[in-house]
């Protein structure tokens, strides 16, 4: 084994080892130099590998972040409009304070029962009937300009009523003051000024939260806000613009300070409105195109020029099929990088101009759904027999009062009735309550709402849709219903005897009437958005919302044509105040009979919607 494994294995002498041939410890080390910087190399390219993954990772992170940053500022614009469009409501309800000074019309101005109603439902009918054409405009644009008109028409129309009451009575009452004409058109400004700050507000509040869970509440808090603005506003006029006696007593509003401070506060809010009042409209496009394949799957859309097959969509934007991705060649490629930017811009533009065509042909035609639904006909004539009465009770409710004053009173003694700021604070206050709980509680007992939709969906909608969960549930018929049972009750309480043997019982009249009137405004609304959708919200509303104009206006007239007669009949005073039942009685009792007929046609609106399946 051993001459064998020396064969193998010869012997090196150092005679045998040649001089220029490097010693092992050196090539040992160039060995080692060149695994080092093999390694070296492996390393760097694992960094470059590594670095690679953390831009990746970081791009993500960055991406993440700024998505969560959009989101921050959509929900901080979102916040912040809806806290503006709640400070536009507390300001915007200022002709609910009327009956603050409308007496002072009556002995200042020496105007009649009949002209300040006039006043009043000038007011009325200019603050109700523009509403569709401001609801149109504030749909199809934004609330931002409408804010901005609010508050130069605000400014313009009560300094001019502050100028007209300063000047006296008008010729033809005896005086050398203004025309009766001027102080009309001043609150046909006034009246044009609210409906656009109010409709701003809330179309602002319905859009920005009309599809979350709690539309309910985030609705009634501005509107709300809106019949709250009378309370604060009247108890700001009697404690700090009012007039001192000779013994430094309080005395009643300076109407003309009371007009000026109004004039300044609804401009700048106005002004401000302008830039705080937005629409967080990320989810506008989905929400029209859900809407619209709703109204493609019922065919209603087969023959109109604006909706076509989504292939020829996709090709009308301007978009490239798969097959045409797959046979193009970079050298078949004909138009520059610019010109594709161009083509590009040119193809994201007309998908604009496209959407904005289709979201007006959607709404356009989904007034006219509105338009031709019986039930919202019931709707609106229960709407108009509620807040009639409701209105002309706010705008006398001080002639009111003061006809529960007996004429044997000593002068200058408050009314047994109590003062007219108190109870416009009332049923300010009673109103605000009202429209909170209802809209809060809608929201908790409410069901689940289904939108209504046209044409066949109608007959294929299921019957009723049940929540996944065991609560209980209730109609929102189940909270107006009752509001104008009550509402009722306090014409009733104000028709009898009773004001005028305890005139003190005249605050709980005045109470459940805040009660009724607030109700309906709150819910009312909330059941249009439920039944009809937020999409075009604002024109819907508004279309309802012209029939309080002519209920105030009807029974305004009824009021003062009761008035006078009863004046007319001795009831009346040297300083033009009616006293005694007649003045107010016969109206009221018109007033319970006109709500209960408003209950019957909300039951027949009601029973539209649930053989149609739509829950309210």
């Amino acid at each position: 084994m051993t001459p064998s494994r020396d064969k193998q294995d010869p012997a090196i002498d150092k005679r045998d080892f040649d001089a220029h041939r490097p010693l092992l410890d050196d090539a040992d080390a160039e060995a080692d130099e060149q695994q080092r910087g093999h390694l070296r190399s492996r390393a760097g390219s694992c960094l470059s590998a590594t670095n690679n993954d953390d831009g990746l990772l970081n791009d993500v992170v960055d991406e993440i972040l700024e998505r969560d940053r959009k989101k921050m500022a959509r929900e901080v614009v979102r916040v912040s409009s809806f806290a503006w469009g709640v400070i536009s409501c507390l300001g915007a309800g200022s002709i609910t304070a009327f009956s603050l000074y409308g007496p002072l019309l009556l002995t200042r101005l020496h105007y009649t029962q009949l002209r300040v109603n006039a006043v009043a439902i000038a007011a009325e009918v200019s603050m109700y009937l523009p509403v569709p054409l401001f609801g149109y405009l504030c749909d199809r644009y934004s609330p931002s300009p409408l804010a901005l008109f609010s508050g130069f028409v605000f400014g313009a129309g009560y300094l001019l009523a502050a100028l007209a009451f300063k000047s006296g009575p008008p010729p033809d009452a005896g005086g050398e003051g203004w025309p009766f004409w001027v102080m009309i058109v001043a609150f046909i400004a006034i009246g044009v000024a609210t409906s656009c700050m109010y409709l701003a507000a809330v179309a602002t509040c319905a859009k920005n939260f009309g599809r979350g869970k709690h539309k309910g509440i985030m609705l009634a808090v501005p509107i709300a806000g809106f019949g709250l603005s009378g309370m604060w506003q009247s108890q700001v006029g009697t404690y700090f613009l009012c007039d001192r006696l000779e013994d430094g007593a309080r005395g009643d509003v300076n109407v003309y300070k009371y007009f000026l401070f109004l004039a300044i506060l609804l401009f700048c809010i106005g002004v401000i409105g302008t830039f705080a009042l937005r629409i967080v409209d990320e989810n506008e496009e989905k929400y029209i195109d859900e809407a619209v394949e709703e109204l493609e799957r019922s065919g209603l859309l087969e023959e109109s020029e604006f909706f076509r097959p989504r292939s020829e969509v996709q090709a009308a934007y301007g978009t490239f099929s798969q097959a045409d991705d797959g046979t193009g060649s970079d050298g078949d490629q004909t138009l520059t990088l610019s010109e594709e930017e161009r083509e590009a811009a040119r193809l994201e533009k007309e998908r604009e101009e496209e959407e904005r065509r289709k979201k007006n042909w959607l709404l356009n035609y989904e007034t006219r759904i509105f338009l031709q639904d019986k039930s919202m006909w019931w709707l609106a004539i229960g709407f108009f027999l509620v807040t009639g009465p409701g209105e002309a009770y706010i705008n006398n409710l001080g002639t009111i009062v003061q006809s529960l004053t007996p004429v044997s009173n000593i002068t200058n003694t408050s009314s047994p009735a109590g003062l007219p700021s108190t109870h416009v604070s009332t049923i300010a206050l009673t109103s605000t309550i009202a429209r909170l709980l209802t809209g809060s509680l809608s929201d908790l007992f409410a069901p689940p709402a289904t939108h209504l939709f046209p044409g066949p969906l109608e007959s294929s909608r299921p019957a009723s849709i049940t929540s996944a969960t065991n609560r209980t549930t209730f109609t929102r018929l189940a909270f107006l219903l009752p509001s104008a049972f009550l509402l009722s009750i306090g014409y009733l309480l104000l028709s009898s005897p009773i004001p005028l043997q305890y005139p003190g019982f005249t605050h709980l009249t005045t109470a459940l009437i805040g009660l009724g009137y607030g109700s309906a405004f709150s819910l009312v609304p909330i059941i249009i958005s439920v039944v009809w959708g937020v999409e075009n919200f604002a024109t819907n509303w508004g279309i309802v919302a012209m029939v309080p104009a002519a209920g105030a206006a009807v029974w305004g007239l009824v009021y003062s044509q009761g008035y006078q007669d009863a004046m007319d009949d001795g009831n009346g005073t040297n300083d033009g105040q009616c006293h005694g039942w007649r003045c107010f009685g016969f109206w009221a009792v018109g007033c319970t009979v006109s709500v209960w007929i408003a209950i019957g046609a909300w039951l027949i609106a009601w029973r539209y919607w649930r053989r149609r399946g739509v829950v309210v």
